[in-house]
């Protein structure tokens, strides 16, 4: 199973989950190791089926870094934090979640879109 990491230590994805807001965008920073980025992406394209068939489910796009990075990003837009804890919690999810190598590291982060 990949281990979770966050990225903002004072706030958790899971602490997250407690606020009630959406829209809501989901980053989430994978490192994955070269050899298995194949793996991973078949993995990973299971799950994105799932999630676009979940309730409150907008969009997705995977993002690959550049030059040679080992990092992926997931950018998934939701209506509802309450959307994406129901479907992130799911069994299902779960079980798929649970296939990912012990070597990949996950760092999700849940945003919503602010005026500038």
């Amino acid at each position: 199973m990949a281990k979770l990491q966050s990225l903002d230590p004072q706030t958790p994805m899971f602490a997250q989950f407690k606020e009630k807001t959406g829209p809501i965008v989901l980053a989430n920073t994978f490192f994955v190791p070269k050899e298995r980025t194949e793996a991973f992406l078949s993995l990973f394209r299971r799950q994105a089926e799932f999630m676009k068939a979940q309730p409150g489910f907008i969009s997705l796009r995977m993002h690959k870094g550049t030059a040679g990075s080992q990092l992926l990003m997931n950018v998934a837009v939701w209506e509802s934090t309450e959307a994406l804890a129901t479907a992130f919690g799911s069994p299902e999810f779960q079980r798929m979640a649970a296939e990912f190598a012990d070597d990949v590291v996950s760092y999700p982060h849940i945003f919503e879109q602010i005026d500038v």
